[in-house]
């Protein structure tokens, strides 16, 4: 992919049209070859960009606008279509390139598997790397069915990689007995059902480090996001995820690359959830790109 003109299709609003003036990098990840539910979320990233016309540029939370940070839009990742593995590797190399560019990449999923190989790049640049998870779903099974590259298994993938230790789920509401127990034995924090005050507790924790967000959209209650794949009540309201977003800017930590993936358009015909998904993206982009 060349980045020494503008994306040709449509762009996230106010993104910069120069790749080598921007801090950070957005791109799109359309891959839902794993999930085990309802496909769809490959469509995420073209709709989330469309739907961001309807965005002001301004921030009254953050008092910022997206003239005051330069991102570019590099488009949609050209993945082959079913190839689980192939694809991952495409999405890594890319990454690897925005990394030694000195890019922050900021990624639009598809499914929350894409997250694995950014994650993998990014800790081979930041070796202290911790990792903030939002999700309804654990995400920590090693495989489904038999098969280990599925989107029940990123989190699972990247706190074995990096030590379990360093990673922080929020939000979580589903998965298997035996996956609470994992992260129970080996150390892994996990915040079940709630975001914003155990984020509080635990953003101190962190101050100084390099840290990577992934961002699922069904950590949201299906009231707020029904247009994802596995939906799942008992979530978070929309309005909560933002003070979370907020809570991270506010903070010492050094968002070094982040994600929000699992926005599957076709579930939701009213668009609130490619709607809601634009405004994170202006909010994380705004309040993490320094």
């Amino acid at each position: 992919m060349r980045f020494d003109e503008t994306y040709s299709g449509n762009v996230f609003i106010k993104s910069h049209p120069n790749y080598e003036e921007s801090k950070a990098v957005l791109y799109g990840m359309p891959m839902d070859w794993t999930v085990s539910y309802r496909p769809g979320s490959r469509f995420g990233p073209a709709r989330i960009r469309e739907v961001s016309i309807g965005l002001e540029e301004y921030s009254p939370y953050l008092d910022r606008e997206l003239d005051d940070v330069k991102f570019f839009d590099a488009g949609d990742i050209p993945l082959p279509f079913g190839n689980a593995q192939k694809s991952l590797d495409e999405i890594e190399k890319f990454v690897k390139r925005l990394l030694a560019d000195g890019k922050i990449p900021v990624g639009m999923g598809g499914e929350h598997l894409v997250s694995w190989p950014v994650m993998k790049a990014v800790y081979e640049k930041y070796n202290d790397l911790a990792i903030i998870h939002f999700d309804a779903h654990t995400d920590l099974r090693t495989e489904y069915e038999g098969e280990p590259l599925s989107h029940s298994t990123p989190i699972r993938k990247i706190a074995e990689h990096i030590g379990p230790n360093n990673v922080y789920s929020f939000g979580i509401r589903s998965g298997m007995k035996e996956e609470f127990d994992w992260a129970r034995e080996n150390g892994m924090h996990i915040s079940k059902f709630e975001v914003l005050e155990p984020l509080k507790e635990v953003l101190p924790t962190l101050a100084g480090r390099n840290v990577y967000v992934t961002i699922d959209i069904d950590v949201l209650d299906p009231a707020h996001a029904p247009g994802t794949g596995t939906v799942d009540c008992g979530g978070i309201t929309s309005k909560e995820l933002l003070a979370s977003i907020h809570a991270i800017a506010g903070s010492d930590v050094n968002v070094v690359g982040f994600d929000l993936v699992e926005v599957a358009p076709i579930y939701d015909p009213s668009e609130m959830t490619a709607n809601t998904a634009s405004k994170l993206l202006r909010e994380m982009i705004l309040g993490w790109v320094k």
